[in-house]
C-alpha cells in the first residue's frame, strides 16, 4: 500500500455533465453541516454514559476489519474535532487507499469523554463512505481496459448526496448530475408531456442553453431522432444486448452513449465491451454495505505501551 506524501489521493477520474473534476471533498462548511446534524441526533442533550467517565487524556486506535477502500476522513476528523478541538489524529492511510482486513487506519489522542462520544457518528460516516468507495472500485475494476466510465445516480442516502458522490470519485467512478439543477435530462414522461423527443429537446435548448442535455431513449427509432436533433449524451435504458450493440453501431461514436437499468457486476463487463461510453449504476450509493470498522481506547495491537 502506498500513501502519498500529502496524505491525499491525487487521482483524477471524474467527469460529470460539466466536465472533469478532481477528487476533492465537499467544502468544509458542507462537511461541518453533515457532522453537526449527525452529532445533534446522536448526542441530544448530552452523552449520559460518557459523563460517567473521568475526563482524562486518553488515546484510541481505528481498526478496519475487512478489505476496503478508505473514504471519509474529513467527516471522521470533523466529528472528533467538534467535541475536542485539541484532539490529535494521526492517519496511516490516505483517502482512496485499498487496505486489508486488520489494518490500523489511524490513532487518536484526546479527552476520553470526547473520544467515546464522537465514536459512533465518526464511524457512521467513515464506514458508509468507505462502503460506497469500495463497491465503486469493484465496478471500476470490472470495466478496466474498456472505454466505459462508471457513473453514479441520484439514488443517494438522504442528506449525504455530496458525501456519497465524493466517495464514488474516490473509488474511481465518475459523477452523473449532482441534482435536478445542473443538467437537463429528458426522460419518458418529459418527452410525452412535450409531444415528441424533438420538441422536448428544442424546449430544453431554448430555456437552458448552457446546461448539458441528456436524452433517454427507449427504442432505436428514438435513438435516431436524438442523433438528428442533437444532445450531449444519450441514455439507452433497458436495451437487451442485441439492441444495445445495434445502438452502438448506429451511433458510431457521434454522441456519448450511457447505459442504465438492470446493470449488475456479473453482466457489467459484457456491456462495457459493447463500446458504450458510460454505465450508470444506482447500486453504488443505494445498496450500501457499510465497512466494518471499530474505534477502541488504548494502544493498537503490537504497540509498545
Amino acid at each position: 500500500m502506498t500513501v502519498s506524501p500529502s496524505g491525499h489521493d491525487t487521482r483524477h477520474d471524474a467527469a460529470g455533465p460539466a466536465g472533469a473534476t478532481s477528487i476533492v471533498p465537499p467544502p468544509a462548511t458542507a462537511v461541518e453541516a453533515d457532522v453537526a446534524a449527525a452529532l445533534a441526533e446522536d448526542l441530544g442533550q448530552g452523552d449520559a454514559t460518557a459523563a460517567l467517565l473521568p475526563d482524562a487524556a486518553d488515546h484510541a486506535y481505528l481498526l478496519c476489519k475487512e478489505d476496503a477502500v478508505v473514504c471519509g476522513r474529513p467527516w471522521f476528523d470533523a466529528c472528533h474535532r467538534a467535541l475536542d478541538p485539541d484532539v490529535r489524529i494521526h492517519w496511516y492511510v490516505a483517502e482512496g487507499d485499498r487496505v486489508r482486513k486488520g489494518t490500523v487506519l489511524a490513532t487518536l489522542q484526546g479527552r476520553a469523554r470526547a473520544l467515546v462520544s464522537a465514536e459512533r457518528a465518526s464511524l457512521n460516516f467513515l464506514q458508509t463512505l468507505s462502503g460506497t468507495a469500495t463497491v465503486t472500485a469493484r465496478y471500476v475494476d470490472a470495466v478496466r481496459g474498456t472505454r466505459a466510465r462508471i457513473l453514479d445516480t441520484r439514488k443517494t442516502l438522504p442528506g449525504l448526496r455530496q458525501a456519497q458522490k465524493y466517495a464514488v470519485r474516490v473509488g474511481g467512478g465518475s459523477n452523473h448530475r449532482m441534482g435536478l439543477y445542473d443538467a437537463v435530462m429528458l426522460k419518458e414522461n418529459h418527452v410525452r408531456a412535450a409531444g415528441s423527443l424533438t420538441a422536448a429537446v428544442h424546449a430544453a435548448r431554448a430555456m437552458h442553453p448552457a446546461l448539458p442535455l441528456i436524452v433517454e431513449v427507449e427504442t432505436l427509432a428514438q435513438l435516431e431522432e436524438a442523433l438528428a436533433v442533437g444532445c450531449d449524451r444519450i441514455l439507452i435504458d433497458d436495451f437487451d444486448a442485441a439492441t444495445r450493440r445495434e445502438a452502438v453501431r448506429i451511433n458510431a461514436g457521434r454522441i456519448p452513449l450511457e447505459v442504465s437499468g438492470g446493470v449488475d457486476l456479473e453482466g457489467l463487463r459484457a456491456i462495457a465491451e459493447d463500446g458504450v461510453d458510460c454505465i450508470s449504476i444506482g447500486a453504488l450509493t443505494k445498496h450500501l454495505h457499510a465497512i466494518d470498522l471499530s474505534l477502541k481506547l488504548g494502544p493498537p495491537p503490537g504497540a509498545i505501551a
